[in-house]
């Protein structure tokens, strides 16, 4: 598609000289000069052999530029909150990694350039990556990124990356490595369009994270010229170079009266008519628990608790996870915090557990079914969890990811109960959805992962930009499952959350609300926007715009239908 055919195709408020369209992922308008990242560094591949005598001074240069790299990755990670600190750690422990470094190192060994052993081992990962697919394919943009850093420190040039504007700037970028979006200073990277990416990937949380309206999946986006005044439209999924002067000026000032209010907005969550909605906030450690404390959240709705674990060459210890836990706790004392247990596998493995490459990673050992193999490391979690728990005024919500039945339900509710704590299981799986009145009866509240669920819905890899619109969380066929969670809890009297980055999204959020849904649980910096939307509509009209929703025949159909009911 060219550009003529490209503006034609999608709507054009702001008179916009191209206008492109892809997968909305943070809503919000912005404007600014287009930038793009800088070229990354350039070696020759067919550099002549390294002679015998220089291998051993070339190999040591290799491992100590990964392990420079790997050790200023971790320092970012240190400074980090939230999802961009888990992002940063799992990519420090990329360049530390142990296969990747002997291979390389093996290369050399045998004569080849340092720089060109770094790329070849890469591509021999990103090959294996690539065919595993799922969450691991994600990581071939981190594997080249780390790649990247390694050459440029051997070559003894500047850090690739991200430049850093003058002024407030668009980025545009094929493809975004999760360890340069945690870094964006949103005051001057002020919209996010990728060509590639999916709406539930990492770089895509890290910008909802920031507050920094992204559109993924935009496939003509090199229609928009470096350096031409744009917009981005983070809730239309639209990115359009040269508007009018007068129409934007206009829009940009009604975000700006929007964003006002959003910031204002002090909770409780509620709907017009007074039905509580909890308002809820995703975190991953203490530091970003604090944080969270700053935004007018209810509590916790998801705490990832792999930190404690990732990148850790031994098992943490029941006291060093239970120190962990305990500050998260502590941030929220009294208040409802929401704790998964570990959420690792093949697709994030562990360096202290033997894990087999599996042939699909997202379908493999990964969450719960860990304990399968290695029960006392959940057993172990726990007791941490319980030890954290001591003294608090109110009592931990413990969820198990990746339940697929009744009898894994129970059988970990059994164990959280056995230690005086409150038992749920996140709902990521069909199955558990389908099966969501019988797992209810086992346990005491149930949170749906929509990133996974959607995933395993529309058997699509949500790290496919290929893909992105069958990742779609607004895809009636994941709506009926939700619903269907929904119903389940309205008969049993149960809590049923969202913790998925579908809870991010303020209209999705009145139409989960109409399925059934009574908490939302996403990251700090969205859950204004969420909290105010909702307060402007009734809980019938989250029921009509649940029912508009699921009776389209496509996600943006969905999209308009619910736009419809809720204005």
């Amino acid at each position: 598609m060219n550009a003529s055919e490209t503006a034609a195709a999608v709507p054009n408020p702001f008179d916009a000289s191209i206008v492109v369209t892809g997968t909305p992922v943070v809503g919000g308008l912005a404007y600014g000069p287009v930038i793009r990242v800088g070229d990354r560094p350039m070696f020759d591949a067919h550099a002549p052999e390294v002679p015998e005598g220089e291998r051993d001074a070339q190999k040591r240069a290799f491992v100590d530029a990964a392990e420079a790299v790997g050790a200023r990755l971790a320092d970012r990670a240190s400074h980090s909150t939230g999802v961009s600190a888990e992002v940063l750690t799992a990519t420090a422990g990329l360049a530390r990694d142990r296969g990747w470094i002997s291979a390389a190192s093996g290369l050399i060994e045998s004569g080849t350039p340092a720089s060109a052993a770094a790329a070849a081992a890469t591509e021999k990962f990103v090959d294996m990556f690539t065919k595993l697919g799922g969450v691991m394919a994600e990581r071939v943009t981190d594997l080249r990124d780390v790649r990247d850093r390694v050459v440029a420190e051997l070559l003894g040039l500047p850090e690739p990356g991200i430049p850093t504007p003058e002024t407030p700037s668009i980025l545009c970028a094929d493809d975004l490595a999760p360890a340069d979006t945690a870094g964006l200073n949103p005051a001057l990277v002020v919209g996010l369009a990728m060509r590639q990416g999916g709406p539930s990937s990492h770089t895509a949380i890290i910008a909802r994270q920031l507050g920094i309206p992204c559109v993924v999946a935009t496939a003509d986006l090199d229609e928009i010229p470096s350096g031409a005044a744009a917009y981005i439209d983070g809730d239309a999924g639209t990115v359009g170079s040269e508007p009018d002067a007068a129409a934007i000026a206009a829009a940009v000032t009604r975000a700006r009266e929007q964003a006002a209010l959003v910031a204002s907005w002090s909770g409780p969550g509620a709907t017009a008519d007074g039905v509580p909605i909890a308002i809820l906030a995703n975190v991953a450690d203490g530091v970003s628990a604090r944080t969270a404390t700053q935004s007018p959240v209810q509590g916790v709705g998801l705490f990832r608790t792999e930190l404690a674990f990732l990148d850790r060459a031994t098992e943490p210890t029941v006291d060093e996870q239970a120190a962990l836990y305990r500050e998260v706790i502590e941030a929220f004392d009294g208040r409802k915090v929401v704790i998964r247990t570990l959420d690792a596998g093949s697709d994030k493995p562990l360096r202290f557990v033997d894990t087999e490459l599996e042939p699909n990673p997202a379908m493999g050992v990964r969450g719960n079914r860990t304990a399968l193999s290695h029960p006392e490391i959940r057993r172990g979690q726990l007791d941490a969890l319980a030890a954290a728990a001591q003294g608090s005024a109110a009592v931990p919500w413990i969820m198990a990811p990746m339940i697929a039945t009744v009898d894994e339900a129970r059988e970990f509710a059994a164990q959280v109960r056995d230690r005086g704590m409150i038992p749920g299981v996140m709902v990521e799986v069909p199955s558990a959805a389908i099966m969501a009145d019988a797992i209810l009866a086992e346990v005491d509240f149930v949170s749906i992962g929509t990133n996974d669920l959607t995933q395993y819905t529309m058997a699509a890899d949500r790290m496919s930009p290929e893909l992105a619109s069958l990742t779609d969380p607004w895809q009636p066929a994941v709506l009926a499952l939700i619903g269907m969670v929904g119903a389940a809890g309205e008969r049993t009297g149960k809590n049923v959350g969202v913790c998925g980055e579908a809870a991010a999204d303020p209209l999705l959020a009145c139409v989960l609300v109409g399925l059934g849904v009574r908490s939302l649980s996403s990251a700090p910096a969205a859950s204004a926007a969420v909290g105010l939307k909702l307060g402007t509509v009734t809980m019938q009209q989250c029921r009509e715009a649940a029912r508009a929703a699921l009776a389209a025949t496509s996600a943006s159909g969905a999209r308009d239908a619910a736009r419809a009911v809720t204005g």
